[in-house]
Parts: structure tokens; C-alpha cells; sequence
């Protein structure tokens, strides 16, 4: 029994990790690294095993660092089963078959202001196209069900355990039988936050080995409240000086999440000045078409709104813009909108164009409610840049800026802690953690041997 690391080690993005066991090969997540050009040429590299030769790929979530690269696997040979639950099989596909698109225009945006003969055949072509997103797709065979063990093959049972990270989101629990005796492997996957309004708390599991993410594991959130409470403190002062509240958002969760606050500050009293709520993210849109589909993965308390006919989701003056001649005709409003678009850490979509148009503005204001990796445009932004460019134009950042940490769908060092415990694990791989926040997490856990994982590193069993 054997496990390897190729992805979102002593880093946040690429999720990837691979175990050989009883003749097969079983791959947890294939994630898209995530910031800068470097990463964009990490992606293009070689996975670190071959494609044919993986049996198994458990997805853990839909997000684009932990599918993202699942077209480029299929592209390149791998012919096994996709096991995730049945929210993730549907997220992930609008994922994917999103990834595949920017990856297209990019190479023709590449191909049409650089020049073939400056950069060369290779950097015109996209790493994935639809086609490949779709081939990904037909790869994906059962579903899992929270707390019920799929037998992947003899002597190798695997069970999804509920996240609470985004709808559908899991922990993998491998029970693994061969040569010295069982072993129980648990894949943390992304681990959400517990008491947040949509989802259940993380659920663990008891294990011999844990692999776990350390996003946070260097701090602790913003109360959940206090943070809403910043949220419409920001809108409402953005209104008051006549200008524009732009939230740079993740189609998956956040979106859903905020549209959720926004609708209960609309109810309460607390956005006095909204006049138009903008979703101008078509993946976003039909993110939240699934979410409302997949009433099995709330909490009680959402689903009983979705029971009462009272669309959690429904903010006022909500509308969805799809087409590109919606999403420019936001230009025309300068005050009293909230404009939620894609993508969270500005690094592509439609966001980028309503930054270009309001960040210059003194009266407007730009909140971040999610996690920027490093060599985004949104840790640019975070870190205080004066200006940056867009579109080929210095645009200056006059804006308020609004960093909100309370509304991160990430467990935080406390809770991370919390649910390791409850695993008993007598060791421990932390991954999906840039290294400071991975080494203080290491110094706080107890009872349990560290390992922090180098990119292609092997352990035994």
C-alpha cells in the first residue's frame, strides 16, 4: 500500500493525490492549479503517473483545483471510473465544460494580440477543449451516497462522509485490506465551516492515516454574524455615496451564500439603499439552478424554507445576466447595485470588466469574501496595489476595499484541530496549505506523526 502526492503540496491549489493498493490505482481528486502563468505551465506538465494506469478518480468536490484537470486526464488516457455524489457529478460538469471555454478563448486571445510566430504553436493551444470536458464526463460511473461504502474493487471499500465545504462536497474514507493487515485512509477534501446557514457541520471519520487540507491553518475567522454585519455596513455606505458594490464571487457556494444574506438584509431593514442585484456569472446561474435541485444536501432549517415554497436564494431586485448585452448594460447603472460576478480571485470572467468600470470610482466599493491565492489579481488588489492593469490600461484603484474573511467556506485552524481529533489518526499528511499555515498547523497537532508532502513524494503504508 502506497501513496503519493501530485498536487496542492505546500501549496492551495492542484489537489491530487494518488494510492496504489491491492493492483489498483486510485486517484483522489485532479485539480487545475490556480494563479499565475508559472502555475498555467504546471498544468501543461506531466501528472507524475500515467493516466491509463488509474483505475479509480474520487471526487471530493466540484471545485475547478479539485476537477479542473480531469478533462486533460481523460485527454490523455485515463479510461477509469468517476465516483462523487450526485450534486458534485452536476456541478462539476458546468465546471468543467467552463474551464474548457476559457481555455479556448484564452488560446484564441493568445493566438490574435501575441502571434503565433512570437509564441510559438504549443502556447496557442488550449490545455483542455469542450470536447475533452465532455470526454472527462462520460468517465464518471456511480454515485456515492454520504455514509453508505462503494466497493471499488476486492479489499478496497470507499465511503464519501459529508464536507459541509459546498453542496455535494466530501471526505473519502478508504478502508484498504492487504499484505500486513486493514488500513483506514481518510481524504479530508476541502472541510467547510460548522453553524454556516445552508449546510451541515464537516462529519469525521476514525482512520490510521489522514490527509488533510490547512488552507487556514494559521488562524481563526470572523464571527459568521460580524462578517454579514461588514458586508451590509459596506453596501450601505457604497449607496450612500452614490456608488456601486462589486463582489468578485465563486459560482459555487459563496454566490448562494451571499445571495442568501442579501436577501435576509433586504428582509431585516439592513439595505435600505439596494436597487438591483446583479448575478452576472452564467456559471453561477446554473450553479444555482443545481443547488436548488439538490435540496438533499442542506441543513434542516434551508430545506424547510425550500419546503414552505420560500426560495432561499431569491434576493430583491435579483437578475440573472446570461448573455454578454446584459452584462454591459450594467455599465449604465452607477449607484445602488450590487454586481456579483465571476470569477472570486478576478484571475478571468466577466468580473474583470466590472472592476475596469468601477474601481476607478471613489464612491464605489469592492468586497472580497473569499480566499486569493498568491499571483491573483484579487491578492493584487488585497495587498493595496494603487492601480493595476486591465484590458491593456493602468486602472487606478480609488474603490473602497473590503476583505471579509467570515465568509470563507474553509474550516479554520480551531476547527481543523476539532475534526482531526475526532479522526485519532496515528498520522497525518498536510496538503491544500501554503507552508506557513501548514507549519503552524503541524506545531498545534497532537498524538500523530506530521508529514508535509513535497510535490511526487511516496509513502508506504
Amino acid at each position: 500500500m502506497r501513496i503519493s502526492f501530485h498536487g496542492a503540496d505546500r501549496g492551495v491549489t492542484g489537489s491530487c493525490h494518488l494510492v496504489e493498493c491491492c493492483g489498483k490505482r486510485i486517484l483522489v481528486d485532479c485539480g487545475m492549479y490556480q494563479g499565475g502563468r508559472e502555475l498555467d505551465e504546471e498544468n501543461a506538465e506531466p501528472f507524475g503517473f500515467d493516466p491509463r494506469d488509474i483505475d479509480f478518480l474520487l471526487l471530493t468536490h466540484a471545485h475547478l483545483d479539485h476537477c479542473g484537470r480531469l478533462p486533460l486526464l481523460a485527454k490523455r488516457g485515463f479510461r477509469g471510473e468517476v465516483i462523487t455524489t450526485a450534486a458534485s457529478r452536476e456541478l462539476a460538469r458546468i465546471v468543467m465544460l467552463d474551464s474548457a471555454h476559457l481555455q479556448e478563448e484564452e488560446a484564441i486571445h493568445r493566438l490574435h494580440h501575441l502571434g503565433k510566430e512570437r509564441e510559438g504553436p504549443g502556447h496557442a493551444t488550449p490545455l483542455y477543449e469542450t470536447l475533452d470536458a465532455l470526454g472527462g464526463m462520460d468517465r464518471f460511473g456511480r454515485t456515492a451516497s454520504y455514509g453508505q461504502p462503494i466497493e471499488l474493487a476486492a479489499g478496497i471499500l470507499a465511503t464519501f462522509i459529508d464536507a459541509g465545504h459546498i453542496l455535494g462536497s466530501a471526505s473519502v474514507l478508504l478502508e484498504l485490506r492487504e499484505g500486513d493487515g486493514p488500513r483506514r485512509v481518510l481524504f479530508s477534501g476541502d472541510l467547510g465551516n460548522a453553524g454556516r446557514p445552508l449546510l451541515r457541520a464537516p462529519q469525521a471519520a476514525e482512520a490510521d492515516e489522514v490527509v488533510m487540507e490547512t488552507t487556514y491553518g494559521d488562524r481563526k475567522h470572523k464571527s459568521l454574524e460580524l462578517s454579514v454585519e461588514e458586508l451590509y455596513a459596506a453596501a450601505e455606505e457604497a449607496f450612500k455615496r452614490g456608488g456601486n458594490v462589486i463582489i468578485p464571487t465563486f459560482a459555487l457556494e459563496r454566490t448562494q451564500e451571499i445571495l442568501y444574506f442579501l436577501r435576509e438584509g433586504a428582509r431585516k431593514g439592513r439595505l435600505s439603499g439596494l436597487r438591483h442585484v446583479f448575478l452576472d456569472s452564467p456559471m453561477a446561474i446554473s450553479a444555482t439552478a443545481i443547488f436548488e435541485r439538490h435540496q438533499e444536501g442542506y441543513n434542516e432549517s434551508t430545506r424547510e424554507l425550500f419546503h414552505e415554497g420560500r426560495d432561499p436564494f431569491q434576493a430583491p431586485g435579483l437578475r440573472f445576466c446570461r448573455e454578454l448585452s446584459e452584462s454591459k448594460a450594467i455599465n449604465e447603472i452607477k449607484s445602488g447595485a450590487i454586481i456579483m460576478a465571476g470569477s472570486g480571485m478576478c484571475t478571468g470572467g466577466r468580473v474583470r470588466h466590472h472592476l475596469a468600470q468601477n474601481m476607478g470610482r471613489e464612491e464605489c466599493a469592492v468586497v472580497f469574501v473569499g480566499y486569493a491565492a498568491r499571483g491573483t489579481l484579487a491578492r493584487v488588489v488585497i495587498d493595496g496595489a494603487r492601480q493595476v492593469k486591465l484590458f491593456g490600461r493602468e486602472v487606478p484603484v480609488r474603490a473602497k476595499i473590503h476583505t471579509i474573511g467570515g465568509f470563507s467556506a474553509h474550516a479554520d485552524q480551531e476547527e481543523l484541530l476539532d475534526w482531526h481529533a475526532r479522526t485519532r489518526a496515528g498520522r497525518t499528511f498536510l496538503v491544500h496549505g501554503e507552508e506557513s499555515p501548514m507549519r503552524l498547523m503541524a506545531q498545534r497537532l497532537r498524538g500523530t506523526k506530521v508529514e508535509m508532502p513535497a510535490l511526487r513524494q511516496a509513502y508506504d503504508f
